[in-house]
């Protein structure tokens, strides 16, 4: 499986923040999931890989350098589906989907047209009357419909209801199945990523702080649930506490075969990945 999308030491300076030495890699076939506190730099980065912002230093390379000095054809090769949008809001569906259509090379006029019909999309009607998951799903056509290898999503759930939400991972997981397909969005909403993502990209304050598989970082952790009593036998142990009261505690560890090993009486079940991600980044 080869990498569709490496990073390599990106930086980018701000007045009161920055990228620092940002490295990553995306493989094909692979959900990628981006997370982070609001702040934390993942649309900086985005855009930085879009080239929206130019980047300081550092290195990027889609699909292994394949396309390398290929502009256009790199271009094509990524879908890109951005949190507002930036339609012209007084256009109408396919007034927008031309002036779209025009800056790619290949255009896949009847794949377009498939997305409109699933969608439910009229290609009359007007962007500013578009709900936001309607807008959503509109970009996913444009995005999906010029022979897109890599899907680029910033924050496309936010602030969706959970049925649509769900429509979008299962397209995301449809859309991967196929050779050589990818997708990589941002969000901070762990519960979209426990549905459909292959592989965790974490980033704080401007760094990626752990790239790991979903499943591995989720079997990594446990939650530890027991008395005041058990938590004195193994305080010599390291656990993040999640919550304490005079009735008992529920705390996070990577170390809970000891736990086990020193109280077989305390309860030990599978950690969130927004239990997870928050220990990782420090957050209560």
């Amino acid at each position: 499986m080869s990498d569709v999308l490496n990073v390599c030491e990106i930086s980018k300076k701000f007045q009161n923040f920055g990228l620092n030495n940002v490295s990553f890699n995306i493989q094909e076939n692979c959900i990628t999931g981006f997370i982070g506190k609001n702040g934390a730099g993942k649309t900086t980065l985005i855009k930085t890989l879009l080239g929206l912002l130019k980047k300081d230093s550092g290195e990027i390379a889609f699909f292994s350098n394949k396309y390398q000095g290929n502009d256009s054809l790199i271009k094509n090769k990524i879908g890109v589906v951005l949190d507002d949008g930036f339609f012209y809001e007084h256009l109408t569906l396919n007034e927008m989907k031309n002036l779209i259509a025009s800056c790619y090379s290949y255009w896949n006029e009847g794949k377009y047209q498939e997305y409109l019909k699933k969608f439910r999309l009229n290609p009359k009607q007007s962007i500013s009357t578009l709900s936001k998951g309607m807008k959503l799903k509109y970009s996913l056509a444009l995005a999906l419909s010029h022979g897109a290898d890599l899907l680029i999503m910033d924050e496309p759930t936010s602030g969706l209801d959970p049925k649509i939400r769900k429509e979008l991972m299962d397209i995301l997981s449809e859309f991967v199945q196929e050779e050589g397909k990818s997708a990589f969005f941002s969000t901070h909403i762990t519960s979209d990523l426990e549905r459909c993502a292959d592989e965790i990209i974490i980033i704080d304050n401007g760094r990626i702080i752990e790239q790991a598989g979903k499943d591995d970082i989720i079997e990594s952790y446990r939650l530890i649930k027991g008395t005041l009593d058990d938590l004195e036998k193994i305080r010599e142990v390291p656990l993040k506490m999640l919550d304490q009261s005079r009735y008992g505690f529920t705390g996070i560890t990577k170390e809970f075969q000891t736990i086990q090993s020193l109280n077989s009486n305390m309860v030990i079940e599978k950690a969130t990945l927004e239990d997870i991600f928050l220990t990782i980044i420090g957050g209560e």
